[in-house]
């Protein structure tokens, strides 16, 4: 699978999530085997762009390539701009933000709101595109709400304007994450459209990534909120797709992949801010294993890195002794 001239190592990607995708997830989850990764989205409005958030979703360093930065904004000049500078700062691929159903960006008529005014689309793709001097994909979703699936003629005003790939989640914008994912409306795009298409929602095993590539008929599949506290589903989704099994990870692995991930959000943002959002990883982690049950308080109440890491590994070595005397 490729996006412009980059050749993807695996058919699998890691979804623009605010707050979760920053370059220490994504370094984590290429490592396990995705073949793409996109920044958290940033805003189109260079005038904001001098803060500590979004100069920590503009940091590259050390990340595998390509590397992508999701932009979202509403108006065709500066979102241009955007793109523009983005690929000046390093960017290799410039996705584009229609899919994002959060009322703080729709109210400013911009993620999946955009997919109600077409010819705004239009103007907004062609000016990325021309502007970026990079391939430009696009995220989106199948429409606004059930009466309005238009992502087919979105792909194809996107397809026209130079678009190097697509994303597709299989709900609308007013579904938000209810009810099940819908694969019809993917499949239709990729009829409609030559450039490669990711699906996305709902998967979360190599079963069901199988079962939604059959049913879209797409060339890949994007993760988003499975992939929460589990960087290792790109390990297994990979081996699925090649018709293997791989076992889930030991809780040896989990504790060596967990104490890496901290000390990575450590040295990225700091103590005070990497021991804060190193709180709501270790709450992803360990809800996938049952056997964890309650963080101990102090875990998720210290303020001091060196603390967070120390309680993290000797509960986990606690836990590992355990269930080996069990055994």
């Amino acid at each position: 699978m490729r996006i412009g001239s980059y050749e993807l190592a695996a058919p699998l990607a890691l979804a623009p999530m605010a707050g979760v995708t920053d370059l220490p997830f994504r370094r984590l989850c290429r490592s396990m085997g995705a073949g793409i990764a996109a920044s958290e989205m940033v805003t189109s409005d260079l005038r904001l762009w001098n803060t500590p958030k979004t100069r920590h979703r503009l940091d590259h360093r050390g990340e595998p390539e390509p590397r992508v930065v999701q932009i979202a904004g509403y108006d065709p000049a500066m979102m241009a701009d955007a793109a523009r500078m983005n690929a000046e700062l390093g960017a290799q691929v410039i996705d584009v933000n229609f899919g994002c159903p959060a009322k703080k960006v729709c109210n400013r008529a911009a993620g999946s709101a955009l997919m109600r005014d077409e010819g705004l689309v239009v103007r907004i793709l062609a000016g990325v595109v021309a502007a970026a001097g990079v391939p430009v994909t696009l995220k989106m979703r199948t429409g606004w709400d059930r009466d309005n699936r238009n992502a087919v003629t979105i792909a194809r005003i996107a397809e026209d304007a130079g678009i190097a790939g697509l994303a597709v989640h299989g709900r609308t914008r007013a579904d938000f994450f209810s009810g099940e994912a819908e694969y019809e409306t993917v499949a239709a795009v990729k009829r409609a459209v030559r450039v490669p298409v990711f699906v996305n929602g709902d998967v979360d095993c190599a079963a069901k990534a199988l079962s939604a590539l059959e049913q879209s008929g797409a060339d890949g599949v994007m993760i988003g909120r499975a992939a929460q506290g589990r960087p290792w589903i790109f390990r297994e989704l990979r081996a699925g797709l090649e018709g293997n099994a791989v076992a889930p990870p030991a809780l040896e692995e989990v504790r060596a992949i967990m104490l890496a991930h901290l000390e990575a959000l450590y040295s990225f943002y700091g103590e005070a801010k990497g021991v804060r959002v190193a709180r709501k990883h270790l709450g992803w982690y360990c809800r996938l294993h049952p056997e964890v049950g309650h963080l101990p308080a102090a875990l998720l109440t210290t303020e001091c890195a060196r603390e967070q890491l120390l309680l993290t590994g000797d509960f986990l070595s606690g836990l590992i002794g355990r269930m080996a005397r069990a055994a």
